[in-house]
């Protein structure tokens, strides 16, 4: 891709946001199975580890996948809310969403990811974002709080490799959190995955779950601005991408409130997972009947306009609007400016 249109990859066209919002419909979904993990990640926002009382059943799951078809949604994103690849019946989710013909996108920390299930994945056209945050393992392990996770990560990444990841219908990606342990190294494992074809996805920790507990995660807004902005002086010079750099995502932005919700384990419908507000759950009500009738949904839905402070009068408005999540997280207004942001 050259450097002369500015690079974001975005999921869905603007036409498409725009008839998802006046249908009040959706294009993505994400789908949390369980809160079961196998890892004990100190940042982790959702406090993963023990699967939660009364997490929903196969056939509640189905009927989501269901009702997010009839919706529009494309796409069917199984977050690593806990890890996907514990929960028994992950090829017959997998499966299922496929029979509805949408897209599958699958968050795993790829520690469990072995020969034969990097293969059921490529064969299922599953795209891959595994956990990666350093290259250091002493750094990777005490981030899981789990001895030899990046002997596992590598032998899951080599596993998905062998299989064929990444090609032109296969992505794969590292979901990579910035924080004070692997801050200096980032540009050098930015590189690493530029190199080998795989998307680097970037982005600002929000301040919840385990990382209240730990604040040595905590990167300021002016060195998240030097390092958005290393990033991206890397990309335009070595590899032909240019973006602009601002926050929650380097090259990238999140526009998910347009478009998405987050189904919980247990059911409940939240605009992302940094918005941790239960706007309905469909054990009580249609996803549909949901969405149409939550005032935080619609107010996110037209974050353009609804947004507050100093994010509302940004000249960036146009393409950002921050970390929803860090916001609310931090000033308990899902609508405040992102107080993580430098350009303010």
């Amino acid at each position: 891709m050259g450097c002369t249109k500015e690079y974001w990859g975005l999921e869905f066209s603007p036409e498409e946001i725009a008839r998802c919002k006046a249908d009040k419909g959706l294009l993505s979904l994400e789908l949390e199975l369980s809160r079961l993990c196998n890892l004990r990640c100190i940042y982790c926002y959702a406090s993963s580890g023990q699967a939660l009382a009364d997490e929903l059943s196969l056939s509640e799951i189905s009927t989501v996948i269901d009702q997010a078809a009839d919706l529009g949604a494309k796409k069917i994103i199984i977050l690593g809310g806990g890890e996907p690849l514990l929960y028994p019946h992950l090829l017959t989710v997998i499966d299922y969403i496929r029979s509805r013909h949408l897209a599958v996108d699958l968050f795993t920390n790829a520690t469990l990811i072995n020969p034969a299930m990097a293969e059921a994945l490529y064969q299922r056209q599953v795209a891959i974002s595994m956990k990666m945050n350093s290259r250091r393992p002493e750094v990777q392990d005490a981030l899981a709080a789990k001895p030899g996770t990046f002997q596992a990560i590598a032998a899951g990444l080599s596993a998905l490799q062998a299989a064929g990841y990444p090609d032109d219908n296969h992505t794969l990606g590292i979901e990579t959190i910035i924080c004070g342990h692997n801050y200096e190294e980032l540009p050098d494992l930015w590189r690493w995955a530029r190199r080998r074809n795989i998307i680097p996805y970037f982005e600002v920790l929000t301040s919840q779950g385990r990382a209240l507990a730990h604040d040595d995660l905590e990167v300021a807004p002016a060195a998240l601005k030097r390092l958005f902005e290393e990033l991206a002086a890397i990309d335009y010079r070595e590899f032909g991408h240019s973006w602009t750099p601002r926050p929650p995502l380097a090259g990238s932005h999140c526009a998910r409130h347009e478009y998405s919700c987050t189904i919980t384990a247990i059911g409940d419908v939240q605009p992302c997972p940094g918005v941790s507000i239960a706007t309905g759950n469909i054990r009580h009500a249609p996803l549909a009947e949901i969405l149409h009738s939550s005032h935080v949904i619609k107010e996110l839905r037209n974050i353009r306009q609804t947004i507050k402070g100093q994010c509302g009068q940004c000249r960036h408005g146009d393409f950002c609007y921050g970390c929803r999540g860090n916001a609310f997280q931090v000033t308990g207004d899902h609508l405040a400016a992102d107080p993580t942001c430098w350009l303010k």
